[in-house]
């Protein structure tokens, strides 16, 4: 049966107007970086010295780098992020651009702040906070937020990830040096909790201090300072400076780890393994440096809000938002990574490096867990350190 003309004309006509229709409007999401104005960790003479897990340039240039990384599959998925950089003087202007970055239309903020000004930035905007520069535990623990997530190691974890390694090879018997730096005290803290926690012992706890005053010189000689019997040397030494110069001149000849020596750090460019040198010829290709230990926290960032994005390529942003929290991401280091639901801690393992080449890599061989071994590194659920409800 020959239908008529008129009728062949109507399907034709709707195909012309679906071809002629605009595809769905991506969504934007629109992601709001804080970082500290004159950044005093950015101080060119610090930079130059490039101490190990220091950082070496602006969280910005790896974030941006992950996002021009992700392009592709943002284009595919129909999203888009949109990043914009604020720099805030201290904790109550870092506050207020929270405040403002929310009331603007962000979906979620990236930080690399000072541990003290993280936590009121969480409590300014109810959106997600992705931590990616402080370290300090009080913000997994007491000072946890059901928004606030850590792309960067904790000191505990770096602390276990030293433990583990040494009690691997034996070496349980720990001279202990701590420098008089903020932080020191608590860092210290910290270090002991961890040997305490893998059965080593500490045979002698020191000060040091680096001083122009004559009278307190001893405070700052490596050999008066390492003497006596132990295994290895722990130095906690936030500054960086004694910590550098400290191998080769103890006393005995034997190892210093912590913040000198053998490091744990969130990254290394010597790791060769699993895409990892083109990471980081990516970010040394465009802003002329290697990825290193700070660096790799703000790319991870990149990369879990664009595996949000994709999830939820459509919106709304709640739905973008709650994609960040479950989300599971890749960070070329051989695992699957995730946040803990406890805390909000990126579950990671953790390189030992001295500068020249990846050691280890933690967590160590042998070390158990019930159900994931990257929990040994930091605070486990069973603690309940973080009270926050998720």
């Amino acid at each position: 049966m020959k239908l008529p003309s008129a009728l062949l004309l109507v399907p034709l006509a709707l195909l012309a107007l679906l071809a002629a229709s605009p595809p769905a409007e991506a969504a934007t999401f629109k992601v709001t970086l804080l970082a500290p104005a004159d950044d005093p960790r950015l101080d060119r003479s610090r930079v130059e010295r490039a101490y190990l897990g220091h950082p070496t340039g602006p969280a910005a240039d790896a974030l941006r780098v992950a996002f021009t990384e992700g392009q592709l599959e943002l284009d595919t998925a129909g999203a888009k992020l949109e990043l914009q950089v604020v720099e805030v003087a201290d904790a109550a202007a870092a506050r207020s651009a929270a405040a403002q970055a929310a009331k603007a239309g962000a979906a979620a903020l990236v930080v690399d702040l000072p541990a003290a000004w993280v936590g009121p930035v969480a409590e300014a905007a109810a959106l997600p906070v992705l931590n990616v520069g402080a370290a300090a535990d009080s913000l997994r623990e007491a000072g946890c937020r059901s928004n606030l997530f850590h792309l960067a190691p904790s000191d505990r974890m770096r602390a276990d990830a030293l433990a583990q390694t040494l009690v691997a090879r034996r070496w349980t018997n720990v001279l202990l040096l701590t420098g008089t730096n903020p932080g020191d005290a608590e860092r210290m803290a910290t270090v002991q909790g961890a040997i305490k926690r893998y059965g080593m012992k500490v045979v002698a706890s020191k000060p040091f201090k680096l001083s122009g005053d004559p009278r307190e010189r001893e405070l700052a000689n490596p050999l008066l300072l390492t003497q006596g019997t132990y295994d290895v040397v722990w130095v906690v030494d936030s500054d960086g400076e004694f910590a550098a110069g400290l191998p080769y001149r103890t006393a005995l000849p034997r190892p210093v780890v912590g913040d000198g020596g053998l490091v744990a750090v969130a990254w290394s460019p010597k790791f060769e393994r699993f895409g990892a040198p083109q990471v980081s010829r990516r970010l040394n290709k465009a802003v002329g440096r290697p990825m290193g230990a700070h660096d790799w926290p703000a790319w991870m960032a990149g990369k879990a809000l664009i595996a949000a994005a994709v999830a939820a390529p459509k919106g709304p942003t709640a739905a973008f938002q709650k994609a960040i929290a479950v989300g599971e991401v890749d960070g070329s280091k051989g695992v699957t990574m995730s946040f803990r639901a406890w805390d909000g801690q990126l579950r990671q393992p953790v390189f030992l490096t001295d500068g020249q080449s990846v050691v280890a890599v933690a967590p160590a061989d042998g070390v158990l867990h019930p159900r994931n071994t990257l929990d040994t590194l930091g605070a486990d659920a069973p603690e309940k350190l973080c009270k926050a409800t998720r």
